[in-house]
């Protein structure tokens, strides 16, 4: 109720981006006041549940509802996130120098869509300002992921640098790496989910990936790929074959679109990418298409248009195993991931199962 009659107004009366930063920073400083996260955590956490538990990559997961990327690009709110109910955290995307992204205006609601259009540009402060922040965290009672790209300068035949400088720079203080190729907002950058160049790119990713995980004498950490919701089925393919092929541990599906389908606001003219309800059908139809393809062998998370314990559970039973919310939050507020985690339970009640992993896959059963 504080969020949708006292504070929902204020932020859509702001300009978007402002609003965005405003509650970044608000998290951000709230986490260094002493209490404060635990008092968030008493009016917004979500109570542990055997149900709802998940064991993923290695990583214990509270519950399989997580934040999306793209909300605390630079990793000043993580404590917070952890406060507020998530069961992990993608902070992100970051690139090895800071950027200031794309031209103001670069974030526009739709409101009757129940939906967002961003044309950000990966704006960040780069990797050592992340991982100062990273390193000051005081909470860790969910998994981070952080999700990395490449700069905007940086052309596709040398990109592979610029996400192993990411992980040399960040691979202490993430729990599992997300590379992020599937954003529409930077040049060219989608062409590196294709090919050679994606088989080339992760490759790389690997090799750094392992390295640094020597040097600390641990096992390698997980790396997911995001993909985009926009590929053809043949391109959808051959690019989860190459990510197979790769050894990676696993598929975000999916990234915003630039489809317009079906919007009535105004704002549906404004390039770059879609998310929120509009892409909720088109990312589970992505779930399904990869988890039919790789026979459920290869983890995805799902990611795109969540509002609704139904929209999360529909995700799962296509092939998920843990889901992302970024837009429903803007619109919905903290108040969200306690409906989510309870609906979850009671859907899982409905069709008889035990617990969490039952449920994922289940439609191709």
């Amino acid at each position: 109720m504080l969020y949708s009659s006292i504070l929902k107004p204020i932020f859509f009366r702001m300009d978007p981006e402002k609003a965005h930063h405003v509650v970044i920073d608000g998290l951000s400083a709230a986490g260094k006041v002493p209490g404060l996260n635990g008092l968030m955590h008493a009016m917004y956490g979500v109570a542990k549940s055997p149900e709802l538990a998940t064991e993923l990559f290695g990583l214990q997961f509270p519950h399989p509802v997580g934040l999306a990327a793209g909300l605390d690009k630079n990793g000043k709110a993580a404590d917070g996130f952890s406060s507020i109910g998530f069961g992990f955290a993608e902070v992100g995307t970051v690139t090895p120098k800071g950027q200031a992204g794309n031209e103001q205006p670069r974030l526009f609601r739709l409101p009757p869509d129940e939906a967002l259009i961003n044309r950000m540009g990966f704006n960040n402060d780069g990797t050592a300002a992340m991982a100062e922040r990273l390193a000051r965290r005081k909470i860790s009672r969910i998994p981070i992921a952080v999700n990395i790209g490449k700069n905007k300068t940086t052309p596709n035949e040398l990109a592979h640098e610029d996400y192993q400088a990411c992980i040399r720079d960040l691979y202490t203080y993430g729990d599992f790496f997300v590379v992020n190729i599937s954003s529409p907002n930077t040049p060219d950058l989608r062409d590196l989910q294709h090919g050679e160049e994606l088989k080339n790119l992760l490759g790389a990713v690997r090799e750094e990936m392992g390295a640094q995980a020597a040097k600390i004498g641990t096992k390698t950490k997980p790396v997911l790929v995001k993909i985009a919701p926009d590929m053809t089925d043949e391109q959808l393919e051959l690019t989860v074959d190459s990510i197979m092929e790769s050894g990676v541990s696993g598929i975000i599906a999916t990234n915003t679109t630039l489809s317009r389908s079906g919007l009535k606001h105004s704002n549906a003219k404004e390039s770059g990418g879609l998310s929120g309800k509009p892409l909720r059908d088109r990312s589970t139809d992505v779930i399904r298409a990869v988890y039919r393809q790789t026979g459920g062998q290869l983890p995805i998370i799902g990611s795109g248009g969540i509002f609704t314990p139904q929209d999360a559970y529909d995700k799962i039973r296509a092939g998920a195993a843990l889901v992302e919310i970024y837009t429903a939050l803007i619109y919905k507020g903290p108040g969200l991931l306690r409906e989510l985690t309870n609906g979850l339970k009671e859907c899982l009640h409905k069709d008889g199962y035990r617990n969490i992993a039952e449920a994922v896959g289940a439609d191709h059963r």
